[in-house]
């Protein structure tokens, strides 16, 4: 019987688009696919879910590596790209649904230590029994060891507890520890209803 509910905070309850913040901040795509690969799916980016590096060493590392026409807009997406990343629709109604029928929610995210900054104005964090954030922990996931941190931290029963990621790595290493969990496809009433959640 699933007494606790995990969520994954990208593409779960905001939503990550980088494309989002490109196409505010630089003017051709030419630009936008180097800083997309430089900064969004550059080295710094996981350094930065691992808590291993700030913002300005994002912005040092990164910058030595682009053309110097491209520094302003990469300080504006280091800067500005969490102010583009909405609520997931459903996710609000779900969790409220959830609290309401009693269950524990917590939060399990790969994220730096931002996510202080921009969660709290888009989620009530009194919703969530725990929110556990890579950056805290240096590990991310799919490691185990940040799903067995939740665990034991929390008390949590590993049969009891069902964890939702976007991200079918990350839904295998909950399943490894024993977490029941489902990949997300923007179906959190598909999930409820596999799970039987209500």
């Amino acid at each position: 019987m699933i007494r606790n509910i995990v969520l994954d905070m990208g593409n779960v309850l905001l939503d990550y688009d980088p494309a989002v913040p490109l196409k505010k901040f630089l003017e051709t795509e030419e630009d936008r696919k180097i800083i997309y690969r430089e900064l969004f799916a550059g080295p710094e980016w996981t350094l930065g879910d691992l808590g291993n590096i700030t913002v300005e060493g994002k912005f040092e590392a990164i910058s030595q590596r682009i053309p110097p026409r491209l520094h302003e807009g990469l300080r504006k997406c280091l800067e500005g790209w969490h102010t583009f990343m909405p609520r997931v629709e459903g996710a609000l109604p779900f969790l409220q649904r959830a609290k309401k029928e009693g269950y524990r929610l917590y939060v399990l995210s790969n994220a730096s230590d931002e996510f202080y900054i921009y969660f709290p104005k888009s989620y009530d964090v009194n919703l969530f029994e725990g929110i556990v954030v890579s950056a805290d922990l240096h590990v991310i996931k799919p490691d185990e060891r940040i799903y067995r941190y939740l665990l034991e931290h929390y008390g949590l029963n590993p049969g009891e507890t069902l964890f939702i990621d976007d991200r079918l790595e990350n839904v295998e290493g909950a399943r490894k520890v024993g977490i029941q969990a489902e990949v997300f496809q923007n179906n959190f009433e598909q999930i409820a209803k596999k799970a039987r959640l209500w």
